[in-house]
């Protein structure tokens, strides 16, 4: 923060900390859309003229500094976003296809999903025998599970099911066209679980 700025905000009454920008940036970075100057100085517990000198001193180094990112405002709101020239690279990269890599537990918690749904995150980490978190957030970010609701059950958990990505991914037009499941590897499954968890399963 420029040091005549951070006097004029002292006249205020206003002592912002030395953080204040980066918090700023971070807040806006990340929610990726309009932040109202309200609500951004209701976070940092400071008042709403204050922050919008801040943001105006930011708006102005952004626009002066080789910087890929401007600050722009919309209305009594701010966001953080892309300089017109650097658009012909984002779009290079948008139109790379992303390579997507299934881990053997991502496939795991993946397959419990496909043949159980709707399913709750409880029942595949009982299933599988640990947590899941991991692999269900990667499946979500893939677009390959989706939330289907919530179980009507104490705590009311959430339900998960595969989306049609996922067919499209596995070349199927429906639950129904995925392959039968074999009684006699279930089995093994189910021998192999409990050797690995010296428990009956």
């Amino acid at each position: 923060m420029e040091e005549y700025e951070q006097v004029e905000l002292e006249l205020e009454g206003v002592t912002p900390t030395v953080d204040v920008e980066a918090a700023l940036e971070a807040i806006l970075f990340a929610m990726g859309e309009a932040v109202e100057v309200d609500r951004l100085a209701a976070a940092l517990s400071m008042g709403a003229s204050a922050v919008r000198k801040i943001l105006q001193g930011m708006e102005e180094r952004y626009r002066r500094q080789d910087r890929g990112i401007m600050l722009i405002w919309l209305e009594d709101a701010v966001q953080l976003c892309t300089k017109a020239k650097y658009y012909e690279y984002l779009i290079k990269i948008a139109r790379t296809p992303r390579k997507v890599t299934l881990t053997e537990t991502v496939m795991e918690t993946l397959a419990i999903i496909a043949y159980k749904q709707p399913v709750t995150r409880a029942e595949i980490e009982r299933i599988r025998g640990v947590n899941c978190d991991h692999a269900i957030n990667k499946l979500l970010e893939y677009d390959l599970v989706c939330e289907l609701g919530r179980l009507d059950a104490p705590g009311r958990p959430l339900l998960f099911g595969t989306t049609e990505q996922f067919l499209r991914s596995f070349g199927v037009k429906s639950i129904e066209e995925l392959p039968k499941i074999n009684p006699l590897q279930v089995e093994e499954f189910r021998q192999q679980a409990e050797a690995e968890l010296k428990v009956d399963v």
